[in-house]
């Protein structure tokens, strides 16, 4: 974080705090939810929900280094409760209102964030 000290940022996120960075392979899950439609028995197309995590999701962060090639993160901390924020903000931009439930980051197997909307769980 640009807004703590060495030492702090040492504190704060241990063996994450590196000035030059370090990577995650984090695993994304999208949750809708709605009505299901009565001929395709489906809340919506699956191969639409790809395409929009491929343009939400993929295209923006997939190796990239996060704090120097995304915008977004020239300000804000890329910790992973920040990532989920903005696959959530870029996925309701894509989806139709109302269907994007919940996004879950895992940054490791027992590193987990789940976002929807306002509500953040860290498990």
């Amino acid at each position: 974080s640009k807004s703590l000290s060495d030492e702090e940022n040492l504190k704060l996120f241990g063996k994450c705090n590196n000035p030059n960075g370090h990577g995650h392979n984090y695993k994304v899950v999208v949750t809708v939810r709605g009505e299901i439609d009565p001929v395709s028995g489906t809340v919506m197309n699956l191969t639409d929900l790809k395409e929009y995590m491929q343009e939400a999701i993929m295209e923006p962060l997939d190796h990239k280094n996060l704090d120097k090639d995304v915008p977004y993160f020239s300000e804000v901390v890329s910790t992973t409760e920040n990532v989920a924020v903005f696959i959530w903000d870029s996925l309701q931009r894509l989806l139709p209102q109302g269907i994007l439930y919940k996004v879950e980051v895992h940054e490791t197997e027992q590193n987990v964030v789940v976002y929807k909307g306002e509500e953040t769980i860290v498990k």
